[in-house]
């Protein structure tokens, strides 16, 4: 498990483009037959994401976490953007198909993940913070995720966003997971941006077409910075910085925060004339 640890405002103005993306990219996400982890000092989220190939994949319990077992003191939330798979939590098997989620809650000791069919694997998108409750291991399907209409096309930011672990949905005790869809002839995600002091947020892109990017912004609203970003790569967001981006065509992204609060509408918006 690789670590990343949390900086502030004022180092982060200092970076060029490779100092960014050191503190703030992460390049790889899914690997065929393994699990990759990322421990961020951000609230202590763990990022990550198994592919599954020809057999099952067990979570793991890195040394650094000091603990017998991964979810000893954590929960986790995975989100499949990959073929139909199956996760395994403590001799129990949930069925997620594409842009499905299961929550596991803290105190499960046996998490495994496989896919139904290895030419086309699944690929769950990890994220899991310091839990102290024990909440109900809780499967939802994006049909399940109430999606909400957001944005326009006059203003290029028509999306669709799946809320899956929230106050009103899938309980826990500080994650929060969703997925936004932005529609065709749409590029800006979470525009109008924000910041919200009492949580970070890590960002996965992904259905972003061969050869296509999205420019991610980062930073102090007054101080922003631009990175380049490829399919199936992660942002990491400090409470302190905007994050919002737009792609050369359209694309998806999960969303992901662990803090003090879990409400949806908790941030503090950022007015588009504030931005430099």
């Amino acid at each position: 498990m690789k670590t990343r640890f949390a900086i502030g405002p004022r180092e982060t103005a200092t970076l060029n483009t490779s100092g960014l993306r050191e503190h703030f990219l992460i390049e790889n996400i899914f690997a065929a037959g393994e699990i990759e982890l990322t421990y961020t000092h951000y609230d202590r989220m763990i990022v990550g994401g198994a592919q599954p190939a020809g057999t099952a994949l067990s979570l793991p319990c890195p040394e650094s976490l000091k603990a017998d077992f991964f979810l000893e003191r954590r929960e986790l939330g995975a989100l499949n953007v990959g073929g139909a798979g199956t996760v395994t939590v403590d001799g129990t098997v949930y069925e997620l198909g594409n842009q499905d989620c299961l929550y596991v809650g803290m105190g499960a000791q046996e998490v495994a993940f496989a896919s139904r069919d290895a030419a086309n694997p699944a690929k769950f998108y990890l994220l899991s913070a310091p839990a102290h409750h024990a909440y109900p291991t809780t499967l939802r399907t994006q049909a399940e995720a109430t999606p909400v209409e957001m944005g326009a096309t006059e203003t290029a930011n028509r999306r669709t966003i799946y809320k899956y672990i929230y106050a009103e949905g899938i309980q826990s005790c500080q994650a929060v997971m969703g997925l936004t869809q932005l529609q065709p002839g749409s590029v800006w995600n979470t525009m109008p941006s924000h910041t919200h002091d009492r949580r970070m947020e890590a960002y996965l892109y992904f259905n972003l077409p061969e050869g296509q990017r999205v420019l991610h912004m980062l930073g102090e609203p007054t101080e922003t910075r631009p990175l380049w970003v490829s399919n199936e790569q992660a942002i990491l967001s400090p409470p302190w910085s905007i994050h919002t981006g737009c792609g050369t065509s359209a694309y998806a992204f999960i969303w992901g925060m662990a803090g003090e609060n879990r409400e949806y509408t908790d941030m503090d918006a950022v007015p588009l004339d504030a931005l430099r």
